[in-house]
This record gives structure tokens, C-alpha cells and sequence, in this order.
């Protein structure tokens, strides 16, 4: 919790200006169109997924097999050599329309309830992602990548509270706090793999399909707690009505 906080308090030490927003020296043409690169095809993979969690509302594809074809996928972009880009790209797109259809019974059930709740929690994601990669690209090179140990040891903790919760059950406080400290630590990747990328590409590694990835992994990761949150809230709110009005 200190290191998510010094990095707020960082932030607001700076002198924010127009002038601050459009300072890129620190990040040189190439990296800069590299980002360009990994951005755009970020977009792309989110309009992939999109389209699997439609094809899901058509035909009710999505579960564990979706799932399982999404992670093999991303094994076999992974395995394959850089220079196959085309193939590479056509893998990520893949593995963005398993994963859209895998969260397709959530994004379901939010239209279901509400279809404003879908449309803000997408908002807010895009809204945070944008805000948290802007302040790590406007950040000193290699700020944040401190905490890329602190995340890795809040994933495993959340394993292991998973791996605990679904042997000897689990309740509901506990599966909040899963969500809450999910959303947390995958807002933190947010600002952590950003700088990773410009930093590996400073190095020469200009990767833009396995950037991608990454990135849209974070996005999909805090999309669908934000998500999950929003619904249990206007459950909750929904209930209160109900007895109010009996």
C-alpha cells in the first residue's frame, strides 16, 4: 500500500502543465511510434473481444472451453517467432475473441440487468487505463518498475486465496476482497507493463504484438472487476428497493 501511495503523492509533486503533457523527449521517434503500434493494436483486440462476447450472446459459446482455447492461443503466439507477424497478429485476434466470449456470461448478465452498468464499466476501465499509462509514460524512466515484485507477490496471494476459497469455501466478504485487491494490483500492472514496454523498447525489443498482449491482458483484468463490482452494487440497491417497497 506505500508503494501505490508514494506513487499518487509523486504525482502530485510534479508541476502539472500543458507544457508537462507534452513532454515526450525522455521517449525517442522510434519508441514513440512503436507505442503507436501497440495502441492501435490493443484497439483492435478489444474489438475482437467484443465481437466474441456478441458471438456468445448469439449462441452461448462461452465457458470453459472458450477459456482453454483463449490460454492455448496465447501459448502458441507466444512460441512463435517475431518475424511471423501476420500469423502472430491473426493469434492475438484469436485469443481476444476467446477471451470475449469467456466473459461472455458476465457481460450477458449485465445487459440483462442493466445495460448502463456495461457501458460505464467499460468507460471507467478505458478512463483509468488511459489515465495510469499517461502518468507512466510522463513519469522518470524505469519510476514504477519497483513494484512489478510488490504485484507478482499480490497475484500469487491472490492464488492462493482462490486456491484456498474454492477447497474449504469461501465467503462472500473474502471473494470481495479477492475482487477489490484484484482491481488493485492490475490497476498497478497498468502503470508497471507500460513502462516495461517503453523500457524494453529503448532496449531494442519492438514486440508491439506481445506489448499488445499484455496490455489488453491488464485491460480485460481490471474491466471485469470494475464489472463485477458494478453488478453487485446494483443488486444490493435493487434488494433495498424491493424491501422498501414491502
Amino acid at each position: 500500500m506505500d508503494a501505490f501511495s508514494s506513487f499518487f503523492d509523486s504525482q502530485s509533486r510534479n508541476n502539472w502543465s500543458y507544457d508537462t503533457l507534452k513532454n515526450f523527449r525522455q521517449i525517442s521517434p522510434i519508441v514513440q511510434t512503436h507505442l503507436k503500434r501497440v495502441y492501435l493494436t490493443l484497439c483492435c483486440a478489444l474489438i475482437a473481444s467484443a465481437v466474441g462476447a456478441y458471438l456468445h450472446i448469439l449462441w452461448n459459446i462461452g465457458g470453459y472451453l472458450t477459456t482453454v482455447a483463449c490460454f492455448g492461443t496465447i501459448i502458441w503466439l507466444l512460441s512463435t517467432p517475431p518475424y511471423e507477424e501476420q500469423k502472430r497478429v491473426s493469434l492475438l485476434m484469436t485469443s481476444a475473441v476467446f477471451e470475449g466470449a469467456s466473459i461472455g456470461p458476465l457481460i450477458d448478465l449485465a445487459i440483462q440487468m442493466d445495460p448502463s452498468i456495461l457501458v460505464a464499466a467499460f468507460v471507467g476501465t478505458a478512463v483509468a487505463f488511459a489515465c495510469f499509462s499517461g502518468a507512466a509514460m510522463l513519469a522518470r524512466r524505469r519510476e514504477y518498475l519497483y513494484l512489478g515484485g510488490l504485484l507478482s507477490s499480490g497475484v500469487s496471494m491472490l492464488l492462493w486465496l482462490h486456491f484456498a476459497s474454492s477447497i474449504f469455501g469461501g465467503s462472500t466478504a473474502l471473494s470481495m476482497f479477492e475482487i477489490y485487491f484484484g482491481l488493485l494490483v492490475f490497476v498497478g500492472y497498468m502503470v508497471v507493463d507500460t513502462q516495461e514496454i517503453i523500457e524494453r523498447a529503448h532496449l531494442g525489443d519492438l514486440d508491439y504484438v506481445k506489448h499488445a498482449l499484455t496490455l489488453f491482458s491488464d485491460f480485460v483484468a481490471v474491466f471485469v472487476r470494475i464489472l463485477i463490482i458494478m453488478l453487485k452494487n446494483s443488486a444490493e440497491k435493487s434488494e433495498k428497493k424491493k424491501k422498501r417497497s414491502d
